[in-house]
């Protein structure tokens, strides 16, 4: 029966495309740092079309799309574990540095990897939002971070780098709300 009734609410959807449900599911970072603006902009536009936001790991989500579960998917990695998923890139995604204002770093003329390298990191956990990328940059460069503290979130990772634990590594995009701590 509930197949019966998605099949009658997925007719009415084609026939009314100013009504119905979207889902999608993203990761936190770009939940809470790109999507805002988009999300309401569609909200104003189609005010009774329901969006319904799922969080998760570039895996978690990847899965999502995969089985159908969501309309679409927006995250940095894994959709090319999923055979059956398109990708399109839609923008470049770029990370920085940061640290508290007092930080040896900021005192260097020209920030490095191998700077970087030398300090305990705190980061996304590996295969979240950009994280293998950054490992592979490390190791062409044949360096071998010691990475602290990880997790899915860059105000969680934010956070203990106020509390002095690491350099945080994260999403350039995450990091808006903290000038003072960029580098």
């Amino acid at each position: 029966m509930a197949e019966v009734e998605n099949i009658k609410r997925i007719s009415l959807e084609h026939n009314d495309q100013r009504r119905g449900t979207v889902s999608i599911a993203t990761t936190h970072t770009q939940a809470r740092y790109v999507l805002p603006p988009v999300i309401k902009q569609f909200i104003v536009r189609y005010p009774d079309v329901a969006l319904h936001m799922h969080q998760g790991s570039p895996v978690q989500i990847a899965e999502l799309a995969a089985a159908h579960e969501v309309d679409f998917a927006i995250a940095t990695e894994a959709m090319e574990l999923f055979d059956g998923l398109v990708m399109l890139p839609c923008y470049c995604w770029n990370r920085c540095v940061i640290v508290p204002p007092e930080h040896p770093l900021t005192k260097l003329k020209k920030l490095t990897l191998a700077a970087v390298a030398e300090c305990p990191l705190v980061t996304y956990v590996f295969g979240f939002t950009g994280r293998s990328q950054l490992d592979e940059a490390f190791h062409r460069e044949g360096l071998a971070p010691r990475v602290v503290f990880t997790a899915t979130d860059a105000d969680v990772i934010k956070t203990y780098v106020r509390l002095g634990l690491g350099v945080g590594i994260v999403a350039a995009l995450a990091s808006t709300i903290l000038p003072k701590m960029l580098i």
